[in-house]
């Protein structure tokens, strides 16, 4: 797919009549291209494409749509739609007013060839500078460190389905890759507990009961593995299982598994629990009183030279 770039495009005469007509003070997407008459232009992203083949879509319109589509928080097909139907989104991009736009599909594979290098930092530091063209970044200014919260793409689980969501990822897993350790252990009760995602709720039926068949479960499961697979390397979701297990049960005086409660100190702090089998590095985080997620925190600092 080659480029074949647009100098100098300007927005069409029709567009911007209607598109100011229809948003008098302006709009987000209006403003980009008003203030710094569009953030990239074609020729920077010559380097990305080939000299020869069929033409592509011009990269400085997919690279603004996706700058749009984070500040509005749309989806790729929300915001192939926007590009389709809103007109401030066709004068941001300088496109006619009966232009179609393009599949949302585009977006995603325009964001994977920009992770490729250091292309995104190469285009950050060209928008850096026409910010600071436009007057929008002043010099030798300093901006505060902050900082964000970034949600982990997994479920919200109770303690009861986090366990219970365990084993059944790691009966999963196993299944895929050792499958024969699983004779013998997994019969059709095993099937009507772990046969499809957990969802119990908060306040599930017969809580004691779930609590004690999950975790002497995934005692077996474990058992069996630790046992019979000499020649099995444990997978994520299996050392996942025993870190969950850890951090949620424990064997009392004789010998038998019980439920950690915060009343006997027992749980880990919530700096190293893990809060999915899916991904063992999210957590669950607070900020202040109020703002609350399971995911990461990202603290970023900004110093404009």
């Amino acid at each position: 797919m080659s480029l074949h770039p647009r100098s100098g495009e300007q927005v069409p005469p029709l567009t911007a009549q209607i598109a100011r007509a229809s948003n008098p003070t302006g709009t987000t997407a209006m403003w980009g291209r008003d203030r710094l008459d569009g953030l990239w232009c074609d020729e920077d992203f010559a380097g990305w494409y080939p000299r020869d083949g069929r033409p592509g879509l011009s990269p400085a319109q997919l690279a603004t749509v996706c700058v749009l589509q984070f500040l509005l928080g749309l989806s790729d097909r929300q915001a192939a739609e926007a590009v389709r139907c809103r007109i401030d989104f066709k004068y941001a991009m300088a496109m006619e007013l009966d232009d179609p736009g393009f599949h949302h599909s585009v977006l995603a594979d325009f964001r994977e060839r920009v992770a490729q290098d250091d292309r995104a930092d190469r285009l950050l530091d060209l928008v850096l500078a026409r910010l600071k063209e436009a007057g929008l970044v002043g010099e030798r200014t300093t901006q505060r460190t902050d900082s964000t919260h970034v949600l982990a793409a997994v479920r919200d689980l109770t303690r009861l389905e986090l366990v219970t969501e365990a084993v059944r990822a790691a009966l999963e897993e196993v299944a895929r890759t050792a499958g024969h350790l699983l004779i013998g252990l997994v019969d059709e009760d095993w099937g009507r507990r772990y046969g499809r995602p957990v969802r119990l709720g908060k306040n599930p039926t017969r809580p004691k009961t779930r609590i004690l068949a999950a975790g002497n479960d995934a005692c077996r499961l474990l058992e069996r593995l630790h046992r019979d697979g000499s020649a099995y390397r444990p997978g994520p979701q299996a050392e996942a299982l025993q870190q969950i297990v850890v951090q949620h049960y424990y064997r009392d005086t004789a010998g038998r598994l019980s439920w950690r409660t915060t009343d006997d100190d027992g749980l880990p702090p919530s700096s190293s629990a893990i809060v999915s089998p899916y991904d063992i590095t999210a957590r669950y985080v607070r900020h202040g009183h109020i703002i609350r997620w399971k995911g990461f925190a990202a603290h970023l600092t900004e110093t404009c030279l």
